[in-house]
C-alpha cells in the first residue's frame, strides 16, 4: 500500500508538498520487540503504522513501565516527532508488539510542511489533543479505579485486540502495561481464577467468563 493511501490529509496538501513527502518518507519493517523510539534516541519523526502493533509507554518514579497508548493499523504517533512540537517534552518509549510495517516522515520535512500548511498543522494538533486525552484518561484510571477493575478491563481489551479468549501474555507483561508489580498481577489473576473467570496456564490467560469480567469493568 502506498503512503498516500494511508495519510488521511494527503489531498489537502499542495502538489509540491506531496512531492516532498513522497521523496522523503521512509517505509520500514520492524521486528517484534524492537524499540523504535525513546528519549535517548535521535528524534525519529512522524510514525504512521501501515500494519502491525506498537506500544507507547513511560516509566513511573519507581522504574515500572506504564503503557499510555497503543498503535494499530493507520494510527499515527506524533510523540516520536516531539522535537518538532514546541513545548512538548514527553520521554516516551515506543516498542513493536508485533512484526510491523511503518511509514516515517523525517522531522525536518514534517516541520517544514507544518509551517506551510494549515491543514497539516491542524491535523497534527488534533492527533496531539487525542493522545493527551488518552494520557489524562489513563491518569484517572490509575488514581480512581481499583486494580481488579483495571485488570479486568485490560484482559477484555487484549481479548478484543487479539480476537481470542486465550491470551498469550505473561504476568510480567501485564504488569508492564498497567504500571504495577508482577506479584500484584499474579495475586489478582489467581483470584480471578479462583472465581472461575479465567484459567491460567504457563504464559497464557484464558477468559472463561467474559460476562463477569465485564461486570467488574
Amino acid at each position: 500500500m502506498k503512503f498516500e493511501d494511508n495519510f488521511l490529509i494527503w489531498n489537502k496538501l499542495t502538489k509540491s508538498q506531496q512531492d516532498r513527502l513522497s521523496a522523503t518518507v521512509i517505509c520500514r519493517k520492524v521486528k517484534k520487540g524492537t524499540i523504535v523510539h525513546n528519549g535517548s534516541m535521535t528524534c525519529l519523526g512522524l510514525l504512521l503504522v501501515e500494519s502491525g502493533q506498537f506500544r507507547a509507554y513511560i516509566y513511573s518514579e519507581e522504574g515500572r513501565e506504564v503503557t499510555i497508548y497503543r498503535l494499530f493499523e493507520m494510527d499515527i504517533c506524533i510523540f516520536s516527532a516531539s522535537c518538532v512540537m514546541q513545548n512538548i517534552q514527553f520521554d516516551i518509549t515506543i516498542e513493536a508488539e508485533k512484526d510491523s510495517v511503518v511509514w516515517i516522515i523525517p522531522p525536518n520535512v514534517l516541520k517544514e510542511i507544518m509551517e506551510e500548511s494549515a491543514p497539516m498543522a491542524n491535523y497534527m494538533n488534533q492527533i496531539m489533543a487525542g493522545r493527551l486525552s488518552e494520557v489524562m484518561w489513563l491518569m484517572e484510571q490509575i488514581m480512581w479505579k481499583s486494580f481488579d477493575k483495571r485488570l479486568a478491563a485490560f484482559l477484555l481489551e487484549e481479548s478484543k485486540v487479539e480476537d481470542s479468549l486465550v491470551l498469550k501474555i505473561t504476568h510480567e507483561k501485564i504488569a508492564n502495561h498497567l504500571g504495577t508489580a508482577r506479584e500484584v498481577v499474579t495475586r489478582m489473576l489467581r483470584y480471578f481464577q479462583n472465581e472461575d473467570m479465567i484459567r491460567l496456564t504457563r504464559g497464557t490467560v484464558e477468559i472463561i467468563d467474559r460476562k463477569r469480567l465485564e461486570e467488574l469493568d
